[in-house]
């Protein structure tokens, strides 16, 4: 089936590709660590304390391929798919399989009910100009997933695995745990997307920072390339800022994205 370009839908056929994404999503991680660059370094060997997880929801399944190897690993899928022609096709790909597809926008979609409020985990190879409202969607949740599987843009999994932070890797820090999984060049795609694409492994958890740490984070990126203190002079006098810093071992001369999350968490308690 042709490819809708405004969905941003890119096929991958690997199979070892798609075994090892799976894998990952029913909690088999490598033997090593989850930081390989190898497309076809694959064998993995159970985790310890691996999670009994049987059902699945796939972000976007496609064409199903990706959904073919989670369906050899999980007692149940759901496939959540945005595209009406797809969701139409998806079930008579997998006559007999307990494949339930359900034709509706992630972001719209109440894990809770989807799952009757069973424990699940998530998996997909999703589209690049959506991953920031999907990783809102799966962390803010109010009925967590147990482990969050996604394929996405390399440079955007870089940003987000980076100590160079963001606004974006520290919402994400802030809500999960946080490891690297293989990247899939471009070629393995098709039609091929303009980049490479990155795994990226989530186990969701209880923010670590409250919601008044992060409007202070989202003030101190007001301006990310200027130093930290001239983005929260309004905040405080200069010279109070200076005082907080000192004590908290933060540089006069920080940008914002030099902050862990510990210390954005530090500065607000100094702060208010």
């Amino acid at each position: 089936m042709k490819n809708n370009k405004s969905l941003g839908q890119h096929w991958l056929y690997n199979r070892t590709i798609l075994d090892g994404i799976a894998d990952l999503a029913a909690g088999y991680y490598p033997d090593s660590n989850m930081d390989t660059t190898e497309v076809d370094h694959h064998s993995c060997a159970p985790r310890i304390a691996a999670s009994p997880t049987n059902l699945c929801i796939e972000i976007g399944p496609g064409l199903g391929t990706l959904t073919s190897s989670l369906l050899k690993r999980f007692d149940k899928v759901i496939a959540v798919e945005y595209d009406s022609r797809l969701a139409a096709n998806l079930p008579g790909s997998f006559p007999g399989t307990n494949l339930e597809v359900i034709n509706a926008d992630i972001l719209e979609v109440d894990f809770a009910k989807l799952t009757d409020g069973n424990s699940y985990v998530i998996a997909g190879n999703i589209p690049y100009y959506i991953t920031s409202p999907i990783l809102e969607k799966v962390l803010t949740a109010p009925h967590l997933s147990e482990r969050v599987v996604l394929l996405m843009q390399k440079e955007v999994a870089e940003r987000i695995l980076s100590h160079k932070e963001t606004t974006l890797s520290l919402f994400v820090k802030n809500r999960a745990k946080v490891y690297p999984g293989p990247i899939v060049p471009r070629g393995e795609f098709t039609p091929p997307p303009k980049v490479d694409s990155q795994v990226l492994v989530l186990e969701p958890h209880a923010p670590e920072v409250s919601d008044a740490v992060f409007g202070l984070i989202r003030q101190g990126f007001s301006s990310p390339r200027k130093k930290l203190l001239h983005n929260l002079t309004n905040l405080s006098p200069r010279d109070e800022l200076l005082q907080i810093f000192a004590t908290i071992g933060i540089s006069p001369d920080a940008r914002p994205g030099d902050l862990s999350l510990a210390t954005w968490s530090s500065l607000y308690t100094h702060l208010c």
